[in-house]
C-alpha cells in the first residue's frame, strides 16, 4: 500500500529523529530521549508497525510507554538531562568563549527544558481502586 506524501513525511521526521536519538546515546551534547519521542510522534502518524517496535523496545520503551499514558518523565531521566545540560553550558562557557548571543539562546532553550522537564510527575499517578 503506497503512502500518502503526508504519511510519507511523517515516517521521513521519524526516521531522521530515530538516527538523531540514536546518536544521542554516544553525543554527550544531544539528548536521546527528546528525538525519541518525537520519532515515535512520527511513526504514530505513518507506520504502525515501527511505531509498535519503537514502543516495544527493550531501552526506549518503557520511558516512551510511560511519557505516553502518563507525561512522565523519570527522576534519573530528568537527573541525567539537567547534568548533560549543565556541563555543556560550562563547556561552552568556559572552553568555547561563545559569543553572548548565542550564550543567550542556549540557556533560553535550557531553561525551557529545565521547567518543561520540573512540570512533569516523576512516577505514574497511584492505581485507585473504582469500586
Amino acid at each position: 500500500m503506497p503512502l500518502a506524501p503526508l504519511r510519507w513525511l511523517y515516517f521521513v521526521l521519524g526516521c531522521a529523529f530515530f538516527a538523531i536519538g540514536v546518536a544521542g546515546i554516544i553525543l554527550p551534547a544531544v539528548p536521546a530521549t527528546p528525538f525519541m519521542l518525537l520519532a515515535l510522534w512520527g511513526w504514530s502518524r505513518s507506520s504502525p508497525r515501527l511505531e509498535a517496535w519503537l514502543l516495544a523496545h527493550r531501552v526506549f520503551g518503557p520511558t516512551l510507554q510511560a511519557w505516553r499514558a502518563h507525561r512522565v518523565i523519570s527522576r534519573r531521566a530528568k537527573a541525567i538531562a539537567w547534568t548533560s545540560m549543565a556541563a555543556s553550558l560550562i563547556y561552552l562557557i568556559a572552553w568555547k568563549h561563545a559569543a553572548w548571543w548565542i550564550l543567550a539562546i542556549v540557556i533560553a532553550v535550557m531553561a525551557y527544558g529545565v521547567w518543561f522537564m520540573a512540570r512533569c510527575p516523576s512516577r505514574p499517578p497511584p492505581v485507585t481502586d473504582a469500586r
